[in-house]
């Protein structure tokens, strides 16, 4: 009786040992995840609380240049010289107050990547996110030659996400998408470009991800430039900052999710936002 009660022991640990293995390797998985996060998290509080302050000392002065600049363009108006010379100067006022806007953007894109961001994550439905994106962006994107549609999944695509953030990420990947294929037109004369905002329901590991998916078909990515693309200041666009990237891959760590990107030189890429369906965090 007793050897019975040991086989039978035995046999259970050995067809649950798998499953008992699996279960520790999820774990195990979940935690190294959270405590990079965590690493993450810590760094980029260091980076904020280091040049936060620097950040804004320098916008005051910006905020001086500009008001200056305004009322030397007006009294420019004023002075009584030759009509030639007086759009002479205000063509440099006018030029001044550009690269002063400029630096003004640089710095409030900069304030993003490194300050703190407070999430308020629930259920969202990236079918309804998209639709809204797509609502909002479709004049702009068709202003610039490019047609927007989307790739909806039938059923709903649940994501555990702050609307609010997720949105800024998504469309930081669509003015980036529309910018290239806008300049990749401009210098080829190319046929009009589409953006496509596509959503899919996808498990990976055993666990429910849902997937945004923003396409373009723009002139690719070099495979040497793939590893590059998310670092600040790296923009293959001449005149970007080279920040929206950064700050999309910011934002969408911080719901525990990953970008993934997939690219063809000559036939576009996909930039694909992986974000769990529950908390994770």
């Amino acid at each position: 009786m007793y050897l019975g009660i040991l086989l039978g022991v035995i046999l259970t640990l050995v067809l649950c040992a798998p499953i008992g293995w699996a279960l520790m390797r999820r774990f195990s998985d979940r935690a190294r995840r959270a405590e990079r996060r965590q690493q993450e998290s810590e760094r980029l509080a260091q980076l904020g609380s280091m040049t936060g302050g620097l950040a804004h000392e320098i916008k005051n002065p910006l905020s001086t240049i500009g008001l200056n600049a305004q009322l030397i363009a007006e009294s420019i108006n004023e002075l009584p010289i030759d009509a030639n010379e007086r759009s002479r100067l205000a063509r440099r006022i006018d030029a001044l107050r550009r690269e002063v806007d400029r630096l003004r953007d640089i710095l409030e894109d900069f304030l993003r990547l490194a300050g703190s961001i407070q999430l308020e994550p629930r259920s969202t439905d990236l079918n309804l996110l998209a639709e809204e994106l797509a609502d909002f962006y479709s004049p702009q994107a068709a202003s610039e030659g490019v047609r927007l549609r989307l790739e909806l999944e039938g059923s709903a695509v649940n994501a555990f996400a702050d609307p609010k953030h997720l949105k800024q990420a998504v469309l930081n990947l669509m003015l980036n998408a529309v910018q290239v294929m806008g300049a990749a037109r401009s210098e080829s004369n190319a046929p009009k470009h589409e953006l496509i905002l596509r959503t899919e329901n996808r498990i990976e590991s055993g666990e429910p991800v849902a997937v945004l998916h923003v396409i373009d078909t723009g002139p690719g990515i070099d495979k040497d430039k793939l590893a590059q693309i998310f670092s600040p200041y790296f923009s293959t666009r001449s005149g970007g900052a080279g920040l929206g990237l950064a700050i999309t891959r910011r934002l969408v760590a911080e719901h525990g999710g990953r970008i993934e990107v997939h690219s063809e030189v000559g036939k576009g890429s996909d930039f694909a936002i992986v974000l769990p369906t529950r908390d994770i965090r």
